[in-house]
C-alpha cells in the first residue's frame, strides 16, 4: 500500500517569517527556476551567453570614450593619488559589471509577481523561490562579465600598464557579492510587491535604475563628489560596493569601513523591508494581478 502524503498550507501570521526551512526544501525548484531564467534569456538569440559579455564591454568602451577621453571625467577616487591612476578602461568596467548585475537583478525580481503569476495560479511552493532564482541567474551572467574583468585586469599587467595591487581586503569580495545579492533582491522584492497594485510602477523601474545609476560611481571617481555631499553621498549602498571592488583589485582608490559598515546596514534594512512587504502581499496578490 502507497504511503499518502498531505500537505497543509497554513496562513502567514508573521510578515517576516520566510519559512527559510520549506523554501530550502524548494531547492531543487530554485535551481529549475535559475535554468529556466538563464535559457529563456538568451533562447533564439545568434550570439547566446555572449551577451553577457558584449553588453558590458560595449558600455564600457563607451565611457571609456565618451567620459574617459571627452569629458575627461576624473577615475581618481578620494584618496587616491595622480602616482596610483589606473587605466580608465579596467575602472569602468569594474562598475559596469557591479552595477549590471544589481540593475538587471532588480529588473527580473521587480516583476516575479506579474511573470510567474500563471503557475503561482495554480501550484503551490514558496514565493521566496522565484525572486531567489532571479537573483542567482543573473549571478551566473556576473560570474561570466568578472572573468572578463580578470582577463583584461591581467592583460594590463602583462603589457606593463598598471602593477599587481591586490587589497589586503581581498577576503572580503564573497561578502560584497553576498551584499550586492541582498541589496537587489531587496529593493526588487519591494518594488514587485508596489506593483501589484501600483502597475504604473512598473513603467519606472528603467528609469529609477538610470537615476540611481547618476548617483554611484559607475562613470566618474569620487573626487567629482564635494565634500560638504559626501556622508549624503554614502548613503547609497551601491557606492561603498562598487568603491570597495575596485580598491579590493586595483588596491588603490577609496575603502572606508565606517561607510561600508553603513551600506550594509542600509542593504540589510532594504532588504528586511523587502520582505515584510513581500510576505504581506504574496497573501494577496492573485487577487490584485
Amino acid at each position: 500500500m502507497e504511503q499518502q502524503f498531505k500537505t497543509v498550507i497554513t496562513a502567514n501570521s508573521k510578515w517576516i517569517n520566510l519559512h527559510l526551512k520549506e523554501t530550502y526544501e524548494y531547492r531543487d525548484l530554485i535551481f529549475l527556476f535559475v535554468r529556466r531564467d538563464f535559457v529563456s534569456k538568451y533562447k533564439q538569440t545568434i550570439l547566446g551567453p555572449l551577451w553577457a559579455v558584449i553588453q558590458p564591454l560595449l558600455t564600457t568602451i563607451v565611457f571609456t570614450v565618451i567620459f574617459g577621453s571627452l569629458a575627461n571625467l576624473t577615475t581618481l577616487d578620494v584618496k587616491a593619488t595622480e602616482e596610483t591612476v589606473i587605466p580608465a578602461f579596467l575602472f569602468y568596467m569594474a562598475g559596469t559589471i557591479c552595477w549590471s548585475y544589481f540593475s538587471s537583478t532588480v529588473s527580473s525580481t521587480a516583476n516575479t509577481f506579474i511573470t510567474n503569476s500563471s503557475i503561482m495560479g495554480k501550484v503551490y511552493f514558496p514565493r521566496l523561490v522565484s525572486p531567489a532564482a532571479s537573483t542567482i541567474s543573473n549571478l551566473i551572467s556576473f560570474g561570466i562579465q568578472f572573468a572578463m574583468f580578470l582577463i583584461f585586469l591581467l592583460y594590463f599587467i602583462w603589457k606593463g600598464k598598471m602593477e599587481i595591487r591586490l587589497s589586503g581586503y581581498l577576503f572580503l569580495f564573497p561578502i560584497l557579492i553576498i551584499q550586492m545579492m541582498m541589496l537587489a533582491m531587496g529593493v526588487g522584492i519591494i518594488v514587485s510587491a508596489l506593483t501589484t497594485k501600483y502597475r504604473d510602477l512598473a513603467m519606472l523601474i528603467g528609469f529609477g535604475l538610470q537615476l540611481w545609476q547618476y548617483g554611484t560611481p559607475v562613470a566618474y571617481g569620487l573626487r567629482l563628489v564635494p565634500e560638504k555631499y559626501m556622508k549624503i553621498y554614502m548613503l547609497n549602498p551601491m557606492t561603498p560596493i562598487i568603491t570597495s571592488f575596485r580598491y579590493i583589485f586595483f588596491g588603490t582608490g577609496y575603502f572606508h569601513a565606517g561607510y561600508y559598515g553603513v551600506g550594509w546596514g542600509n542593504t540589510m534594512i532594504l532588504f528586511v523591508l523587502g520582505i515584510v512587504l513581500f510576505n504581506k502581499v504574496e497573501r494577496t496578490f492573485m487577487d490584485t494581478i
